[in-house]
């Protein structure tokens, strides 16, 4: 595989991860912040915008994954997609915890 193949594996797990606290989030009837907010990343989004956000990252996490043909054939593939979630994840629980600090 290129060295592309493993940047699309990278960010489908950072998109695919930033999907979950959204989806939840807007499913369950909380404001959640997006990029849509104002001030952006720090206010509050409606749960409707929060539902249609998750449903884009879960659209470009879906086409980053099969670009970057991530299998368990390709061990480094799965590594490489695992830390973008794994990251993705890490950053998400910091910026949240401030959500609520505020």
């Amino acid at each position: 595989m290129s060295w592309y193949h493993y940047v699309a594996c990278f960010f489908s797990g950072v998109f695919l991860s930033n999907m979950v606290p959204h989806f939840v989030n807007g499913t369950s009837g909380n404001r959640f912040p997006t990029p849509f907010a104002k001030p952006p990343g720090c206010g509050l989004s409606s749960p409707l915008v929060n539902v249609i956000w998750a449903m884009v990252n879960l659209t470009v996490g879906y086409l980053l994954f099969n670009a970057g043909h991530v299998s368990n054939e390709n061990h480094l593939s799965v590594v490489v997609f695992a830390s973008g979630l794994f990251l993705m994840s890490i950053f998400v629980s910091k910026e949240s915890a401030k959500k609520n600090r505020e």
